[in-house]
């Protein structure tokens, strides 16, 4: 715990112990709240922040791999993630996932096959749990999201998104849209599965791109392919350039 003034303490440490929002509202009852208990937040926030930029600092150049969590072990991309994972490993990269099961876990399976680096960055769900591939050291658990999502961007040497749903959908999109505003260094994207993302290539190329709601150049952030061996040059092409290991 970083240091913290002593009349502050106590309330510090009692937001930080809250696990859900019941346990909120046994602290303050609603109709009592004052207008400044939101910012009481800020520090269980913080702490989220803290341990996710140290643990993950000492992982090494890494590949975050997204897909769904409803994946069965006999979708045909669940072996395709795995296979990619153990690719990269051999490479050298750790891999890093959203923690649950799908592909998700593949990628992470495939990681610990390997002898590589497996890293779970897990948002707490009631029905999603970590799965049993991720490396005891870099299991991290959050509360929120959007933290979760500054650990994904920080780190990454590149972004492999499988087919997947909202959350995957979200990911994929909030990278490109951080890379087109230079918020964030530039850093390869892959959609794995012709199939599944064509259909999603063609819209924007079709109605979003014409009317510029999406630049021109705006689909060259992404790469749509099947061929892992073609992603693992690229991810090792883009590393061997930068040698950044943060985005930001």
């Amino acid at each position: 715990m970083f240091p913290i003034a002593n009349g502050f303490e106590k309330k510090v440490l009692s937001v930080l112990s809250m696990s859900d929002e019941k346990e909120h509202h046994k602290l303050l009852p609603s109709a009592k709240r004052p207008q400044s208990y939101d910012a009481w937040r800020i520090f269980r926030i913080l702490s989220e922040l803290v341990d996710g930029f140290e643990r993950l600092s000492s992982l090494g150049p890494s590949v975050v791999i997204f897909g769904s969590s409803r994946a069965k072990i006999d979708d045909p991309y669940y072996k395709i993630a795995e296979n990619l994972a153990e690719k990269l490993v051999k490479k050298g990269f750790a891999i890093t996932t959203g923690g649950g099961f799908g592909h998700m876990e593949a990628a992470n399976k495939g990681a610990q096959k390997a002898k590589g680096q497996s890293c779970g960055l897990c948002v707490n769900l009631p029905e999603e749990k970590p799965n049993k591939y991720i490396d005891e050291d870099y299991l991290l658990k959050f509360r929120y999201f959007f933290v979760r999502k500054v650990m994904f961007v920080r780190y990454a040497q590149a972004f492999v998104v499988f087919p997947g749903g909202f959350g995957t959908l979200d990911e994929f999109f909030e990278s490109l849209t951080l890379i087109q505003t230079k918020k964030i260094k530039p850093f390869p994207v892959y959609l794995v599965g012709k199939k599944y993302w064509q259909p999603l290539m063609d819209w924007m190329k079709n109605y979003a791109v014409p009317p510029d709601y999406i630049p021109s150049d705006g689909l060259k952030l992404i790469t749509l392919t099947d061929d892992l061996d073609l992603i693992v040059k690229g991810i090792e092409k883009h590393y061997q350039a930068q040698r950044s290991l943060e985005n930001f």
